[in-house]
């Protein structure tokens, strides 16, 4: 039995940096994964699929490069081959420079394999024993395949899978309108691909506003993506050269099925019973608000522990175990605001409550929204689509949340995030003085118009 004074099991966004900052404590650190140091992220995530959607953009202003008077003769080409060669550098850079990062660390050990616990201070992986009083559990999340008639007939791709494809479908289909899905889309429909969006709810993008939702859906429609929404039956049929999707109320001649559906967490196979760790009925593991499990030294980080499924938010988990292990400090998970962004084009960055949220809440709000066509900065780039929305509480004058859809909304968003984390209150945002021309100029501006609802 190999010892250590702390074992992480999985390379995601939290578990890395915890082990580095570990050994820079004079710590002994086994880093165990069982594929790629990175996780999601840098490997099916995050980079290669952002990298892609530089691409899908690329191709999308150059077809349109004639409305600011730049001619492109011919036909505008996607080379798939390349678009994929130039996601997978881009993943391969990050993940071989963790690999070289942690080869000159001295007190870190990097496993690759399949780790299980054995009891609460003991795991097995590749036929060793290693034991650690701390075990850091940060095994990420993988996509959820729904049991749907005839999806087993079919070769249906899933978030992870479709980023290593080099050729254009000529029809994508996407089960599930959310996140994920939507990013796809768009992308594949700018590469050149027929795209069409199935979801079983009644919006895409369930978790926002019904506002918001629209407007995404806006935005598709108008590149022509096709929207099916309210769908309560899918079923596949594959045949010589395509696959039949259909639902209760179309039919849909696809080259590609894209299965979006949701992800569930890497817990099922790590012999948690094993070490009474204790998870909730969809897998993941329960928590305390120092990321602590019901056992005494297991902690679990990221997507695994259900509490924000996202490259910062693990981060952030990182933050709070090694401030409150080894700085002495006392972070909670409760006190981070939530933030994130749809990568759409234009995206949308979001912050803190919605309006059918605050709504609910009980107290006295207040709203404003602009439209970014009243936006000097869109019109002047020629990216008119979407609106601001900021929601703040009439009492507190503190802003309770916001969502921006439009050009940089992922960017312009940081301003709401960092004054909802200073707890600065409106009227006191209203007074700073932004740079001109710009999106976030008009922050000040919308805060200004809040009215009470």
């Amino acid at each position: 039995m190999k010892s250590f004074d702390a074992i992480v099991i999985g390379g995601g966004q939290a578990g890395p940096f915890l082990a580095a900052r570990m050994v820079e404590k004079g710590m002994k650190v086994a880093l165990i994964e069982r594929k790629f140091l990175g996780g999601t992220c840098v490997n099916a995530g995050c980079m290669p699929t952002k990298t892609l959607v530089a691409s899908a953009r690329a191709a999308y202003v150059a077809r349109n490069s004639a409305v600011y008077g730049v001619n492109i003769p011919g036909e505008i080409a996607i080379d798939m081959k390349v678009v994929r060669a130039r996601a997978e550098t881009v993943t391969m850079n990050a993940r071989n420079g963790l690999i070289g990062w942690f080869a000159g660390m001295d007190g870190m050990t990097v496993i690759y394999g399949h780790a299980r616990f054995e009891d609460p201070k003991t795991v097995s992986v590749n036929g060793e024993t290693l034991t650690a009083p701390r075990i850091f559990l940060n095994v990420g999340a993988r996509p959820v395949i729904p049991d749907l008639p005839g999806i087993n007939d079919i070769d249906y791709l899933t978030s992870t899978s479709i980023i290593h494809l080099d050729t254009l479908p000529r029809h994508l289909a996407v089960i599930g309108g959310s996140y994920i899905g939507l990013e796809f889309a768009q992308m594949y429909r700018r590469f050149g691909a027929e795209v069409s969006v199935i979801e079983h709810g009644p919006k895409l993008a369930s978790r926002e506003d019904e506002d918001i939702s629209d407007a995404i859906a806006d935005v598709l429609r108008s590149e022509g993506i096709d929207i099916h929404t309210g769908v309560s039956d899918i079923a596949f049929a594959r045949s010589s050269d395509r696959i039949t999707v259909a639902t209760d109320s179309a039919r849909i001649d696809a080259s590609h099925v894209l299965i979006a559906t949701g992800r569930k967490p890497n817990t099922d196979d790590l012999g948690l019973d094993a070490a009474g760790v204790i998870s909730d009925k969809h897998g993941y593991i329960t928590v305390d608000d120092r990321l602590a499990t019901n056992v005494d030294g297991i902690w679990a980080l990221g997507d695994c522990n259900g509490h924000g499924a996202f490259t910062h938010t693990s981060y952030n988990d990182f933050e709070i175990a090694a401030a409150n292990l080894l700085d002495g400090a006392d972070r909670k998970v409760s006190s981070r605001i939530l933030a994130y962004a749809l990568y759409i084009d234009p995206p949308l960055g979001r912050v803190g409550m919605t309006e059918k949220q605050a709504r609910a809440s009980g107290r006295k709000i207040m709203i404003s929204t602009r439209p970014m066509s009243r936006v000097g900065r869109a019109n002047e780039r020629g990216e008119t689509k979407g609106f601001m929305k900021v929601i703040a509480d009439a009492e507190t004058k503190k802003i309770l949340g916001a969502a921006i859809l439009g050009i940089e909304g992922d960017e312009v968003i940081h301003g709401i995030i960092d004054a909802m984390n200073a707890g600065t209150t409106y009227p006191a945002l209203q007074w700073s003085v932004p740079i001109h021309p710009t999106v976030s100029e008009l922050i000040p501006t919308v805060l200004g118009d809040l009215k009470p609802v």
